[in-house]
C-alpha cells in the first residue's frame, strides 16, 4: 500500500513509517495552508486535515496523513497540542489528537510575540532542530516521550479507525 505524509519532517515521516511498517511510506511536503504557528486545536487540526487531504489528492494512494503540532490556550496557560488526520482513496476523513503539556511562561511569551516554537525551544534547549529531534515535549519530560513518539500514538490512532472501518 502507498501512504504519503504531508511532510519532511523526519520524526513525522519516522511516526508514519513506525506505524505503517509494512507499507510504502513517503514524505512529501504540501502546505498546511494555516500559519507556522498555530494557535489553537482547531487551527491545529485544520493544518493537520489540509496537508492529509493535499497528500490524498496530488498523488494517488491508498491514505494520505497530516500531522500538526500547535499550541492552544487553556485558563490563560499555552499547552502544547497535536493533531493528525488520514484521508483514504474514498475520501474519508480520519482525525486523532495526542499528548498535551504545559508550556513555560518563558516559551509562552515568545510565541506571543509571533516567534515559532521551534525556534524559540532551539534558543531555550541551546541546540539547532529540536523540533526535528525531541521536539518539545522531549525537552519537557526529559526525554520520557520524544516528538516522533508523541506522533507515532496519534497515527495509530488514525490507522485504527480506518482499520475497523474497513474490517471485512
Amino acid at each position: 500500500m502507498k501512504v504519503y505524509i504531508g511532510s519532511l519532517n523526519p520524526t513525522k515521516v519516522e511516526a508514519v513509517k513506525e506505524v505503517f511498517f509494512q507499507d510504502d511510506v513517503t514524505g512529501i511536503e504540501v502546505e498546511s495552508k494555516v500559519a507556522a504557528q498555530p494557535f489553537s486545536d482547531e487551527e491545529t487540526l485544520e493544518g493537520a486535515v489540509n496537508r492529509a487531504r493535499e497528500c490524498a489528492f496530488m498523488k494517488k494512494s491508498e491514505v494520505g496523513i497530516g500531522l500538526e503540532g500547535g499550541v492552544m490556550e487553556i485558563d490563560g496557560d499555552l499547552f502544547l497540542c497535536n493533531w493528525g488526520a488520514l484521508v483514504d482513496r474514498k475520501e474519508n476523513l480520519y482525525r486523532a489528537s495526542g499528548a498535551r503539556i504545559p508550556l513555560p511562561e518563558e516559551i509562552q511569551k515568545g510565541l506571543e510575540t509571533g516567534r515559532e516554537l521551534g525556534e524559540l525551544m532551539d534558543v531555550y534547549a541551546k541546540k539547532a532542530n529540536v523540533s526535528k529531534d525531541e521536539g518539545a515535549i522531549g525537552v519537557f519530560t526529559k526525554g520520557q516521550i520524544k516528538r516522533a513518539e508523541m506522533f507515532s500514538h496519534v497515527v495509530k490512532l488514525l490507522k485504527g479507525q480506518w482499520e475497523h472501518d474497513n474490517q471485512n
